[in-house]
C-alpha cells in the first residue's frame, strides 16, 4: 500500500477561482479525479503533479507532500507546533 500524499489543492484551486472541470482539462483528467486527489482518495502520479504544479506556476512542494502541511496561519504568522 503507498503512503498517502496530502495536499493543499482544494485550497489553491478556491484562491484562484478555478474549477475542477477547468483543472481537469488542463492537466488531462476527469474532473473527479481532482476531487479524488483533493480528498485525499487517490495519490497523483509524478506526471500529474508536475503537470497540477505547472498549471498553478507553483512549486510541487507547494502543492503536495508527504507529511500534513502545517496550518497556513502558523507559517504566515510564524506560530510553531
Amino acid at each position: 500500500m503507498s503512503e498517502q500524499v496530502h495536499n493543499r489543492l482544494a485550497m489553491v484551486r478556491a484562491e484562484r477561482k478555478v474549477s475542477r472541470q477547468a483543472l481537469a482539462e488542463a492537466v488531462g483528467v476527469h474532473y473527479q479525479t481532482i476531487g479524488y486527489i483533493e480528498r485525499g482518495q487517490y495519490n497523483p502520479s509524478l506526471d500529474l503533479a508536475l503537470k497540477v504544479a505547472e498549471f498553478f506556476e507553483l512549486p510541487v512542494e507547494a502543492l503536495f507532500s508527504l507529511r500534513p502541511f502545517r496550518p497556513l496561519t502558523d507559517e504566515v504568522y510564524g506560530r510553531k507546533q
